[in-house]
């Protein structure tokens, strides 16, 4: 009771801490506070301990994998036993075999391309408008900013901004911020289901887990963004975004084609971030040492302990989950998910990892901010000014979101 009491303690210092940010601005309406907090912690109470939503993640785990048996036979057929195909030799020790490149990562080929299908078949759409909903009766949002964070859930931080193009240059300073947020705040389909094959080893119901992750951080980046950011006075809402977005493809086999070319340069992406910020991070490693004794990750483990506490875990582990944090700000938070597999959580209690996995469930890196800003400018050239200043506020506020989504499940999880 004594680690749940602390996350009820840090969720709320989070929120002041968001608030502090912003210069303790007036404007925010109670409603988006007790909103913000009471919808979080319904979402992860039902969806955490609801036996009908367990079971739900039974389903979502067993379709991850599916779709990675299912991609397995094309990577085998492609690149043989790299791809995860038989082995001409003897495996010397389990995993040996395992080539992330070749093996995990072109789950997102098949996962863009299905994520396509389903957009043109109107599923995504749909499910988007019934969550935008309900964030513009709970918190106030107009019509196309409340269908930007609810289509961050699903797609990416320039996918869901383009779905609401033809009201971007129309958004508030304050909107537009919002929809930065949960843009760091959550993760793609794509990415969630590559994460999960990746941490189910040491995350039970990996996929639901995450799943349930980024629609809890739905509306605590919506909290972190307008209490760092709230409308200006007499600003009204930008309506518009209720309707089904543009058409974007002629038929299901254009979506599946340009799906999987969209994937593709995802998948490319992704192998080139990490091959790079991986390296620069054992460069700085490796000037830092010789002179301090300590890596980057150590350091940014003893910064960010507090923010590890905040979500109630123990003070013992709190700076073994603080240096997971800040390497995912960053690095990325690939990287973090792939060191707690391969660390196999050690040194952390269940409690504590499931926290982790929480708080890393967002895009919410440098790296990621540049996207972002890059695809926005070009989408909205207008708002160019206001898109790259409100950059790095919306990684400090997405990373408060995450951190909150990490603190709501310390409070519904008892040691």
């Amino acid at each position: 009771m004594m680690l749940q009491a602390q996350s009820a303690i840090g969720l709320l210092l989070l929120a002041l801490l968001a608030w502090a940010l912003g210069g303790f601005r007036r404007g925010v309406p109670m409603r988006v506070f007790v909103s913000g907090l009471a919808l979080q912690l319904a979402l992860a109470a039902v969806l955490l301990n609801v036996p009908w939503a367990r079971r739900v993640f039974a389903v979502i785990g067993d379709g991850v994998n599916a779709l990675a048996t299912a991609t397995r036979a094309g990577t085998s057929l492609v690149f043989g036993y790299l791809g995860g195909g038989p082995l001409p030799f003897p495996e010397p020790f389990p995993g040996a075999s395992f080539i992330l490149f070749f093996q995990a990562l072109p789950l997102v080929l098949v996962v863009g391309a299905l994520s396509s299908v389903l957009y043109h078949w109107g599923v995504l759409p749909a499910i988007v408008k019934g969550m935008a909903g309900v964030l513009r009766r709970l918190f106030g949002l107009g019509g196309a900013a409340g269908f930007g964070v609810a289509a961050n859930v699903f797609v990416g931080m320039v996918e869901a901004p383009l779905m609401i193009r033809a009201w971007l240059a129309k958004l508030t300073r304050s909107e537009m911020f919002v929809v930065m947020t949960a843009g760091l705040a959550t993760i793609s389909g794509n990415t969630l289901v590559v994460y999960a094959l990746i941490i189910a080893p040491v995350v039970p119901d990996a996929a639901g887990q995450l799943l349930t992750a980024s629609l809890v951080s739905a509306p605590a980046a919506i909290l972190a963004a307008l209490l760092m950011i709230p409308p200006a006075a007499g600003e009204t809402a930008t309506e518009g975004g209720d309707g089904i977005p543009e058409r974007l493809y002629d038929s299901s086999m254009d979506a599946l084609v340009r799906g999987t070319q969209d994937g593709l340069n995802l998948l490319l992406g992704i192998m080139a971030s990490l091959i790079v910020f991986v390296a620069i991070v054992a460069l700085i490693n490796l000037a830092l040492e010789p002179l301090t004794g300590l890596t980057l990750q150590a350091i940014m483990g003893w910064v960010l302990w507090p923010v590890a506490w905040a979500m109630g875990v123990p003070v013992a582990e709190s700076a073994t989950v603080g240096a997971s944090l800040g390497v995912k700000m960053v690095v990325n938070e690939f990287v973090s998910y792939l060191a707690l597999a391969q660390s196999g959580g050690a040194g952390l209690s269940d409690r504590s990892r499931l926290i982790l996995t929480y708080a890393l469930c967002g895009f919410s890196n440098l790296g990621s901010v540049g996207i972002m800003v890059g695809g926005m400018t070009a989408m909205c050239p207008e708002r160019r000014q206001d898109i790259v200043k409100l950059g790095l506020p919306s990684l400090i506020s997405a990373t408060i979101a995450c951190c909150m989504t990490g603190a709501v499940v310390g409070v519904l999880t008892a040691p």
